[in-house]
């Protein structure tokens, strides 16, 4: 059984979320700040706290949502499932047990299925916003699982 593909067009101009971990907020907003410049050529979507914190930090605007364990994680990914987010930034701590490890699964599973770019570390994230491809439009190919899971 074939798989037909579907061909999503990314704008020049990316749709970024960034998500944190407690632990890693810090890391990820020094990134932030560091990446500025590239970061302000593009439209921001953040989880609650680690939005709010980097706008203020960093002077970017952001748009927030709910706290992940609230429900922000599955906005980002309903986002993403309506071709509204790019790519994803998401600084988690592998290290610690989070009461809401099955939502960060489930939107990991769910930037897998729409073959959006990861960056769950600094130097991962590094290697994203420093390709050419963050300045130009950008075909992702996405496998079209309606014909299998209809």
């Amino acid at each position: 059984m074939s798989n037909i593909n579907i061909n999503i067009n990314m704008k020049k101009k990316k749709n970024i979320a960034l998500i944190a971990h407690d632990e890693r907020k810090q890391d990820l907003i020094e990134w932030a700040d560091y990446n500025k410049g590239t970061l302000s050529q593009h439209n921001l979507f953040g989880t609650g706290t680690t939005g709010s914190l980097i706008a203020r930090e960093t002077k970017l605007k952001v748009k927030t949502f709910k706290s992940g364990p609230l429900g922000g994680d599955q906005q980002i990914g309903a986002m993403i499932t309506e071709g509204e987010i790019d790519f994803l930034i998401f600084f988690w701590d592998p290290l610690e047990s989070h009461p809401h490890d099955p939502d960060v699964k489930a939107l990991l599973r769910i930037a897998v299925v729409w073959n959006i770019p990861i960056a769950c570390n600094r130097t991962s994230a590094d290697f994203m916003v420093s390709s050419h491809l963050m300045s130009e439009d950008y075909n992702r190919i996405v496998i079209d699982y309606t014909k299998r899971y209809g």
